[in-house]
């Protein structure tokens, strides 16, 4: 029986690599970057209050990743907000393998048109560490979910982490595998007034 690859993952080798290669100058194939993994979390300051709400955000980051979604506890106790500490704040979920390239994919062609007003993601996510951070404001955006059954609208943090060694490399691994990113922007100091100023790349 053939192994199933993931659509996005054949990209990556037949196309992405080569194109890599190209851009960065990285002639050693095991030093091209590469996504690691992909974590999606979803926040809930009702959580402790409102269990229903917290299921249904349990099962509709279920859905829309593919794989069971756990709940995310508070580390430490945020009075502002009367959160103590241990308190349930959110689901997270991690995606690795072939469920990170399926969940990318489907975000990429289908749920990323769906968003509204959408211009392409802000290329000021990246860490420095060549990790990828942006937020969407709606699950809805997602056709797994079914906006009748919808009791609230949720927005999510999607963390990509790659093997890139800077935010230049993660950036173009990124815009290869055809996610709808800005254009890059590398931050430069004016030698004149010593602020940092973008540059486009």
């Amino acid at each position: 029986m053939e192994k199933y690859i993931p659509r996005l993952l054949n990209k990556y080798n037949s196309e992405c690599k080569n194109e890599l290669t190209k851009k960065l100058g990285i002639n050693n194939v095991m030093r091209l970057p590469k996504l690691t993994k992909v974590v999606l979390n979803m926040g809930l300051g009702n959580a402790r209050e409102d269990k229903n709400s917290f299921k249904q955000a349990l099962e509709e980051l279920t859905t829309i990743s593919g794989q069971k979604a756990v709940g995310t506890k508070a580390k430490k106790a945020i009075s502002n907000f009367k959160i103590r500490q241990g308190d349930l704040v959110g689901a997270s979920v991690t995606l690795r393998k072939t469920m990170m390239y399926e969940f990318l994919d489907r975000f990429i062609s289908v749920a990323s048109p769906r968003i509204r007003d959408f211009r392409g993601l802000p290329s000021k996510g990246f860490d420095g560490r060549g990790n990828y951070n942006f937020g969407i404001t709606e699950q809805i955006i997602f056709p797994e979910i079914d906006y009748d059954k919808v009791n609230s609208i949720r927005g999510i943090n999607i963390s990509i982490v790659t093997s890139s060694e800077t935010d230049k490399e993660a950036y173009e691994l990124l815009v290869s595998l055809g996610f709808p990113i800005n254009e890059f922007k590398t931050k430069k100091k004016n030698e004149k007034s010593n602020q940092e100023i973008e540059v486009n790349e």
